[in-house]
């Protein structure tokens, strides 16, 4: 799989960067990562679904090759700034089928997407995607009023992850079968040791920072369930049986209330793409390529 690095100067002032495949006339995917990774993390599923696609991959603020750029502009907005790098890059591949994919934090923003430009995408396809219910969003926005975010747990271990390793062997070992890295395959950690870190002077270190991915889990979408109501797309949502309780529940609820959602539990966690890259390929190019 062969991937060229592109870069977009965005209207936040900061620089969007993401890879792309050599235009080849095959279905495009436009596909959008997790929170604290970056597209290339991915690169085992992807280079399986490169047979059948070309393949668009943005890295959102703070991630992956893009910039930090300040301030964390939100998820809504990081939806709309991916939208539009997408549209200064898209036309090289021409007029062919254009797809949509993303994981958690990266399958909310598509959802966002596929709400606001119901035109851009003819499927879609969301990897365990952090929809929180609507009685969480309210918990999680009074949180936000009273200044008590920083206390989530999910926050809190973000602000204490581990940013900095003698070199990427060091690296590897140290999160081998640790926390969201548990039951990932070898090829998806080699993935993230060498797409996620970036070399400094005394080794090498993670290049969304902690605080970045702390930012974004002490957040939440802005109209979330309205958006969600709204998408016209065909979508599958592919959730794990051993994934945060939530996301099964969130899930639950967008299939009741918008026919155009359908939904298949698979085995594995969160990052169940990442454990078993070869059959999360298989349900995707299945559902994608459906009615080509």
């Amino acid at each position: 799989m062969h991937l060229l690095p592109w870069s977009h100067p965005s209207s936040a002032g900061f620089t969007l960067r993401g890879w792309h495949s050599e235009p080849s006339g095959k279905p495009l995917l436009h596909f959008l990562h997790g929170n604290g990774f970056c597209g290339r993390t991915y690169e085992p599923l992807l280079r399986q679904l490169s047979r059948d696609f070309d393949l668009w991959l943005c890295d959102v603020q703070g991630h992956g090759d893009s910039d930090h750029g300040g301030r964390f502009h939100g998820w809504n907005r990081s939806a709309a700034l991916a939208v539009e790098a997408f549209a200064a890059g898209r036309g090289r591949f021409g007029a062919v089928p254009r797809l949509a994919c993303g994981h958690s934090f990266g399958g909310v923003l598509t959802s966002l997407i596929l709400a606001s430009e119901p035109a851009l995408f003819q499927r879609a396809a969301l990897l365990d995607p952090v929809l929180f219910p609507p009685t969480m969003i309210g918990v999680m926005a009074l949180s936000e009023l009273l200044g008590l975010q920083e206390r989530r747990q999910l926050v809190r271990r973000a602000r204490e992850r581990r940013n900095h390793w003698p070199d990427r062997a060091a690296a590897r070992a140290g999160l081998h079968e640790r926390g969201i890295f548990r039951g990932w395959s070898d090829a998806a950690l080699h993935a993230y040791v060498e797409h996620a870190l970036r070399a400094v002077a005394d080794g090498v270190e993670l290049k969304c920072r902690p605080s970045r991915e702390a930012e974004i889990f002490a957040s939440y979408p802005r109209r979330l369930w309205r958006a969600l109501a709204q998408v016209a797309t065909p979508t599958l949502v592919l959730h794990g049986m051993d994934s945060y309780p939530f996301v099964g529940q969130g899930v639950a609820r967008w299939c009741a209330i918008n026919h155009r959602i359908s939904a298949r539990r698979v085995a594995g966690g969160h990052c169940f793409m990442q454990e078993e890259e070869t059959d999360c390929a298989a349900r995707l190019r299945d559902w994608l390529l459906d009615g080509r």
